[in-house]
């Protein structure tokens, strides 16, 4: 839960700001950033979800400057660090409206990737 004055305190700006949320999953995208390349992407990743009919896996991402660090929500163990530097567009999906995604590229492999997570709540 976000205080009202939130973007006021310099520490959390700079610490990041932690949130629990679900991991849908990934799919491959051909271009760093838009608007209807990620909705397509989203739309692929909750098909995929919906499909697989497995449970969501609860993780931890906390965004900061640096970037966006990604933890098992069970175990705390670290899935992904992505520097900011690899970020190259984030959003709040506009038919999924609880569905936040972001675009990065792999570092091992230079692919773009779109991660699509489902928040508890679409204001968050």
């Amino acid at each position: 839960e976000l205080p009202e004055n939130w973007t006021d305190t310099r520490e959390t700006l700079l610490e990041g700001m932690l949130f629990t949320l679900k991991y849908l999953g990934m799919t491959l995208v051909e271009q760093p950033k838009g608007e209807e390349l990620s909705a397509a992407a989203v739309k692929r990743i909750v098909a995929t979800a919906k499909a697989s009919g497995k449970k969501l896996q609860k993780v931890t991402l906390k965004v900061s400057p640096r970037g966006i660090v990604l933890n098992d929500g069970g175990t705390n163990e670290l899935i992904e660090n992505v520097s900011i530097y690899r970020i190259s567009y984030c959003t709040a999906d506009k038919i999924h409206d609880k569905v936040f995604a972001y675009i990065a590229q792999n570092q091992l492999n230079e692919n773009l990737e779109c991660h699509a997570f489902l928040c508890p709540k679409r204001k968050m």
